[in-house]
């Protein structure tokens, strides 16, 4: 007599709920950060760091000692009055060019030193052909495209504005002085600057305008996080805790009683050497075989290394407190939650105020500073590596902790994954269940 069929799991209200729950999470989560930090960037913009940077040594016209370039700046600082979108600064040239170097400024305007005399230069009747003073603006595609583009728009805008400013003082002062205008004379007066934009810390051409830095730390934190899972299902199958299917084969160790502590330890170990191999091939795909701009290469590997071995470590730590649900949280923490608050794409200064307290410790903001500060910066320590090398330590610290002690906790408690001395029963194939 043949024996019954089992139930088909498909009727268990409980693998429906739980899975169902599951997936309402991720979708929910992942909708809600990466769109919630990106849907308005202008509307949380606040405090974008922009340069103002006078340069002119000013003119005597007319018996007079001028300066229109301070003019131009404290024009611009009045009209910015009450209106927190950026953070207007007033550097000189070099300090300017420093913060640009350090991609602590998304962009900067600039006024020569010749611009009074260039200006006065418009009316006087001496010159036959008068050149206009120029205003640059420089952008910094480096500290981020998006963010370079919101300041270009805004100081493009500003430098127009003092243009029709100036122009208006000219117009006026001719008029008062009897001088008879030609139309294109007029037309030259009432908007006597010209803006030009120039790039204020060049990047090179296979560089992803600015985003280099960003998409190679997303390599990094991946790798880290998916070596975790890789390695976690390696060591339980070689331990005897999974079993492993290679198409229609199984394959199933003896099972070996180990503690979690040194479980963990034997991943921790595996993570690390792995890691330079992750590293290494990391470093030779894109810049070796794609050509990516990079200099400091042995810098660069040695972050590269850290950084893998750093991000698994803290993978795996998730992963034996927590077991599958580990998983859903590494996740979390190393992608739902760290790319819209990486600055990378939309800068820290348009997020909501929710993705800037989590860019103070998402671990993907810290390291695509230190890869810009190699990739762009020269390696300075300042430009976001020491920032990135100290997070890189206490993210370290914090996931053998937390690890460890988890599963010291787990070991101590007699929370073993398979009881001793294990029966028959816990090493038996289960029953197939019908579909």
């Amino acid at each position: 007599m043949p024996s019954p069929q089992p139930p088909s799991v498909l009727r268990s209200p409980r693998l429906w709920i739980g899975s169902g729950l599951i997936l309402a999470v991720v979708a929910a989560l992942f909708s809600l950060l990466y769109v919630g930090g990106n849907v308005n960037p202008k509307g949380h913009l606040r405090d974008l760091p922009v340069a103002l940077v006078n340069s002119d040594k000013g003119a005597t016209v007319q018996g007079k000692r001028l300066n229109a370039g301070e003019q131009v700046v404290s024009g611009i600082t009045k009209s910015a009055e009450g209106n927190n979108s950026f953070d207007w600064q007033v550097l000189d040239r070099e300090e300017a060019d420093k913060k640009l170097g350090q991609g602590k400024l998304f962009g900067a305007i600039v006024v020569p030193e010749n611009f009074t005399a260039s200006l006065a230069g418009l009316s006087s009747p001496q010159q036959t052909k008068p050149v206009r003073p120029t205003i640059t603006v420089l952008t910094n595609q480096s500290a981020g495209s998006f963010g370079s583009s919101m300041a270009s728009t805004a100081t493009q805008k500003a430098a127009h504005a003092a243009s029709a400013q100036l122009g208006q003082q000219l117009l006026k002062q001719a008029n008062a002085q009897g001088a008879k205008l030609t139309p294109a004379s007029q037309l030259m007066l009432a908007d006597p600057v010209t803006v030009q934009v120039a790039d204020g810390h060049p990047l090179g051409t296979h560089s992803a305008m600015g985003l280099s830095a960003f998409y190679y730390a997303l390599v990094l934190v991946v790798c880290g996080m998916l070596g975790a899972n890789a390695i976690v299902s390696q060591v339980d199958t070689f331990l005897g805790y999974l079993h492993t299917d290679f198409g229609p084969f199984r394959q199933r160790m003896p099972l070996r009683h180990t503690s979690r502590v040194r479980t963990l330890a034997v991943d921790s170990v595996l993570m690390a050497v792995l890691s330079l191999v992750m590293g290494s091939l990391v470093e030779l795909a894109t810049v070796g075989i794609l050509g990516m701009d990079a200099s400091h290469l042995g810098l660069l590997w040695v972050y590269s290394v850290t950084t893998v071995a750093v991000v698994g470590i803290g993978a795996l730590a998730l992963l034996r407190a927590f077991g599958v649900p580990g998983m859903l949280l590494s996740t979390i923490v190393f992608v739902a939650m760290a790319v819209p608050s990486s600055g990378s794409t939309v800068p820290l200064q348009a997020l909501p105020d929710f993705f800037r307290v989590l860019s103070e410790f998402e671990p993907l903001r810290q390291i695509t500073g230190g890869l810009r500060s190699i990739l762009y910066y020269g390696a300075q320590a300042d430009a976001g590596l020491t920032r990135a090398w100290a997070s890189l330590g206490i993210a370290l610290a914090a996931a053998l902790v937390f690890g460890f002690g988890m599963t010291w906790f787990y070991d101590r408690k007699g929370l073993h994954r398979v009881p001793r001395p294990a029966d028959e029963a816990a090493d038996a194939e289960p029953v197939p269940a019908a579909v």
